[in-house]
């Protein structure tokens, strides 16, 4: 059923603030629930992380560079400004948002994002910047994770954010797409998975800490474009979710000094359908703890623990670019029972981020030049 809630808020320009949207609310019947999915704000550009403040408030991410607080009401701000400059070319731009776990006394905002070379060469890569959110600015912004080497390409940086409970910093890292072979190798941060302190500083625990010919940041490696990241919340462990090629798209549950295989080992071809490696398994490499073939192209994920919907408690939602779609997969312990496709007709584009807010409720952002904040709530009898 279809309903039409039309909700026109005119901001003037007086505040500051951008226009905001067209509300359309939706309901949509899932094998354990009816849910009602409502766009809460339209007009983002590419719109690509996104984190609820304490008082519901949320930060989105633009790639082209600008970082926004949009209200519960729809209200999109303008830009808060000292975010730091992006490379914004391809996949590459401004890309995640977190808070700091300790951001009721810190004030700590921390952004992914593909950084030019400060010493003025022509590469890039992944950096995370922190600073401190004091109205509609951001404070005392320092660099705290470059990484290394600088590389000249648009494709690949991952990246996600993800705060582990003992308070390590996991960002997640692609393998720049042509420089694949380095996901293998330990002298740069390719295809790795990183687990740094909140200032940028290593933990003296990292499995290749002391290690000659190995950056101390990496926690695994082996990965090629990881988009996804959440904390387990029974077990406080990272899970992580990669883009295969065509096919494997992989979640993983990366442990420390683990070699996830890509791309000596993959279940997907590239993209013409030419054969990257002959083989699903090498030795000294783990197995992927769930994959899909063909691909549904994966973003980010959650482990539901909202009381809006009972019946998805503990489990976990993984975004999709390709299909429009959210996939449920039910969980007991660790292993996958059962998967379930949602929402794939009632939203239009493809999801880049989901996130559970302070509501319960399940919210997303779709990638597009019209990009969307929509949230996704229980519509049970």
């Amino acid at each position: 059923m279809l309903h039409h809630t039309l909700k026109i808020s005119l901001v003037a320009a007086a505040c500051g603030l951008a226009f905001a949207t067209t509300a359309n609310a939706e309901e949509v019947t899932t094998e354990r629930h009816q849910a009602e999915i409502t766009t809460v704000a339209e007009g983002l550009n590419f719109p690509w992380g996104l984190a609820f403040l304490p008082n519901g408030d949320a930060l989105i991410t633009e790639k082209s560079g600008t970082l926004r607080r949009v209200g519960t009401d729809g209200v999109i701000s303008t830009p808060i400004s000292g975010v730091p400059e992006v490379v914004y070319k391809s996949q590459g731009g401004l890309l995640d948002v977190a808070l700091d776990p300790n951001f009721a006394e810190n004030e700590y905002v921390y952004l992914s994002y593909s950084e030019a070379d400060p010493a003025g060469g022509p590469g890039n890569s992944t950096a995370v910047a922190r600073g401190k959110l004091v109205g509609n600015n951001l404070q005392e912004v320092e660099v705290i994770f470059r990484g290394a080497p600088k590389y000249e390409s648009g494709a690949h940086f991952g990246s996600r954010l993800v705060f582990s409970p003992e308070g390590y910093l996991f960002v997640t890292l692609g393998d720049r797409y042509s420089a694949m072979d380095d996901a293998q190798t330990l002298d740069n941060h390719h295809g790795k998975v990183v687990r740094i302190w909140p200032d940028g500083s290593v933990p003296e625990d990292n499995p290749f800490v002391g290690q000659d010919d190995a950056l101390p940041e990496i926690w695994s490696y082996g990965h090629r474009n990881v988009q996804g990241a959440a904390i387990h919340p029974d077990t406080g462990k990272l899970w992580t979710v990669e883009h295969g090629p065509k096919g494997g798209d992989e979640i993983n549950i990366p442990e420390a000094g683990a070699n996830y295989g890509w791309p000596v080992a993959t279940y997907g071809v590239d993209y013409d359908g030419s054969i990257i490696s002959d083989k699903t398994h090498v030795e000294g490499t783990v197995q992927p703890h769930y994959y899909w073939v063909p691909s549904i192209a994966t973003s980010n994920m959650i482990f539901y623990t909202g009381s809006e919907f009972p019946a998805w408690q503990g489990d976990l939602l993984v975004g999709a670019l390709k299909g429009s779609q959210v996939a449920r997969l039910d969980l007991e312990g660790d292993r996958v029972m059962h998967e379930e496709t949602l929402f794939a007709e009632a939203i239009s584009g493809r999801i880049r981020d989901i996130e559970q807010g302070p509501d319960g409720a399940i919210y997303v952002i779709t990638d597009d030049r019209n990009g969307q904040f929509i949230r996704i709530s229980n519509a049970d009898d």
